[in-house]
């Protein structure tokens, strides 16, 4: 492997961690707000967010 494709795999890397990186905080921003009922086998779960 030359120079040049370690450079291009680097920056490869970096633009896909960017991405997931960007992607997890849009997901973690737009859960909505308040509070969270969950209703399941082990009864009423209460969640603020």
């Amino acid at each position: 492997m030359n120079r040049s494709n370690g450079l291009y795999l680097i920056i490869g890397a970096l633009v896909v961690a960017v991405v997931g990186l960007g992607a997890y905080v849009y997901r973690e921003e737009s859960k909505p707000q308040g509070v969270e009922l969950r209703i399941g086998e082990n009864g009423v779960s209460v969640e603020e967010n």
